[in-house]
């Protein structure tokens, strides 16, 4: 019988298996927010009512997806992520806190935040409340957006290095983390491992605000980071370089510690796609992004058989040729709801060399608005799409958010598992 590794890397392979691998919190973008997750275990019976669960990512609120959530849905991914998280805390001294919908959860210590005056919550870096706050969730909310602390700057003595505070090398404790996470995992799993640990991806919107640094310097003005690609363009190429060596020298540690363990790294989050397009040229991401991204992936593809995993939400079709000559063997989310982003297009001219991780529902419109029967049937619109000739790992487009109807979620695994079995019948 097949293993859900063994699943994984013939999708990967674009190969087909015995049926599509199926990914739920793998990594930080295939996940489920925390009051869905508490839903949907009860819906399972894996949880008594009131049980909590914990938040591994508080920028988003992601729930953790525990090893009874992947065996009830048959799920082939696991990642192994950081012990840190957004806002500069680690993930322990777990304690409880409750959402504003009323989910029960377990928060790291570092979640060091109270309602102020107007009901918001706001989030600390390193949970230190006398720094200003980099993080707001508003009244009712869900999850937090970054605060931009933009301080005053002198265009004429910019400093690369106050762009780089956060890109530090992997130390020897995250290291060993890492190594025992792979260890446990690959030695008493059968499930593909991706690895999800360090800071990857260059010019990730999410980061340059510096929300897990108390005092952040030089340009975290997202607004005003977007305009430099263009007017400080030898600046920010300046800062990508020494981003890149650090992650070179990262990727060096890492090999060192796991091996060929992984199936996949995640090597960029950086969103380029709006809804109706990318956020700029081509031309800056082939002049701008793409040198550092191939340096990147060449290492990889050189050295390890890990496949390499770009994130990048919206239409970013007219960016798909510069992703594959950049060496990125895996595009997700997949978004089929924007511009351009049909799927049988992107299959017919893409599948034999990027797999699609994802796409599998809409997560704007299908799976938290639709009926059961909308979900069912673009579920099999997309695996009709996608699986042929393997290079598919079925996951929502994006995380899974919250209000979701959890009915919803369960039509959209038993229709993956169900229709998603090699020869395709559909």
């Amino acid at each position: 019988m097949i293993t859900s590794r063994e699943r994984v890397d013939l999708a990967l392979q674009h190969k087909e298996a015995d049926r599509i691998p199926l990914d739920l919190g793998g990594t930080t973008v295939t996940g489920m927010h925390v009051s869905t997750v508490y839903k949907f275990r009860q819906a399972l019976g894996l949880d008594r009512p009131g049980t909590p669960v914990r938040v591994i990512e508080p920028y988003q609120m992601l729930g953790e997806i525990k090893p009874d959530l992947i065996e009830a849905l048959g799920v082939d991914v696991v990642g192994v992520m950081g012990t840190g998280t957004p806002f500069g805390f680690k993930l322990e001294g777990w304690k409880e806190w409750q959402t504003f919908d009323g989910t029960p959860t377990l928060v790291p210590a570092g979640f060091n935040t109270f309602p102020e005056p107007n009901g918001d919550l706001l989030m600390y870096p390193q949970g230190d409340r006398s720094a200003p706050a980099s993080g707001r969730m508003p009244r009712g909310g869900f999850y937090f957006d970054v605060i931009v602390r933009q301080p005053p700057f002198d265009e004429n003595n910019l400093r690369v290095e106050d762009n780089l505070e956060e890109f530090q090398p992997i130390s020897d404790s995250e290291l060993e983390h890492v190594g025992r996470e792979f260890k446990e995992l690959y030695t008493k799993t059968d499930k593909a491992i991706i690895l999800n640990v360090g800071v990857m991806g260059i010019g990730s919107v999410a980061r340059i605000p510096g929300p897990t640094l108390k005092h952040p310097k030089g340009i975290r003005d997202i607004e005003e980071w977007c305009i430099s690609l263009t007017t400080r363009r030898e600046f920010v190429s300046r800062i990508f370089e020494q981003q890149t060596n650090i992650n070179l020298t990262n990727l060096e540690k890492l090999h060192q510690t796991i091996g060929d363990q992984a199936s996949a790294i995640y090597m960029t989050g950086t969103d380029f796609g709006a809804q109706n397009g990318p956020f700029f040229s081509p031309r800056i991401y082939r002049d701008l992004f793409l040198p550092f991204h191939k340096t990147l992936n060449d290492w990889v593809h050189k050295h390890t058989t890990w496949k390499t995993f770009i994130h990048s939400c919206g239409s970013v079709r007219a960016l798909l040729e510069d992703f594959v000559a950049a060496g990125f063997d895996i595009l997700n989310p997949v978004q089929c709801s924007a511009a351009n982003m049909d799927p049988v297009e992107l299959k017919q001219k893409f599948g034999d060399r990027l797999t699609f991780w994802g796409g599998g529902v809409d997560t704007q419109r299908t799976l938290p608005f639709g009926t059961r029967e909308d979900v069912r049937k673009e579920v099999r619109e997309r695996i009709r799409a996608f699986a042929p000739g393997g290079g598919f790992v079925f996951n929502a487009v994006h995380n899974i958010q919250s209000l979701v109807p959890v009915e919803n979620v369960l039509e959209m695994y038993k229709t993956a598992r169900e229709d998603g079995c090699y020869p395709l019948s559909l």
